[in-house]
């Protein structure tokens, strides 16, 4: 199963790829447990596109591409941005940064995800799930 889709940088659009994560789900069967971790992964991801990569730029451009290929949901978000390079996100957890609000994201989709791939330009991000369906 391979569903594609692309919105314009604007946090309403978040609406339409919640749609797609249940639309997903039943079509698949993705587990209770799976479920929250996959819509907060992605949720942020996109936010994190619209906002940092797409500068919120409506005229710009999300790609969204889930893809399900039993055991694996893999979900690949790219924005138009300039990217960003991963190991500069500020870690959240540690005390200087903890009243910050950069870096959360990341870390939670790092946390939730299986696997968490990022681009060369740093401006597309993969993450993977692995046996979603109950």
């Amino acid at each position: 199963m391979l569903k594609r889709i692309r919105i314009e940088s604007k946090l309403s659009n978040l609406r339409i790829v919640e749609n797609a994560v249940d639309e997903i789900t039943s079509e698949i069967g993705i587990s209770y447990s799976s479920y929250g971790k996959i819509l907060i992964s992605l949720l942020e991801a996109v936010n994190n596109a619209i906002i940092h990569g797409n500068r919120s730029s409506p005229e710009k451009i999300v790609f969204i591409s889930i893809d399900y290929r039993k055991p694996k949901l893999k979900i690949k978000i790219q924005d138009e941005g300039e990217g960003f390079t991963p190991d500069s996100v500020p870690d959240p957890t540690i005390p200087e940064n903890i009243e910050e609000v950069n870096g959360r994201g990341v870390f939670i989709m790092s946390k939730l995800a299986d696997e968490i791939k990022y681009s060369k330009k740093g401006n597309a991000v993969t993450i993977i799930f692995n046996n979603v369906v109950s």
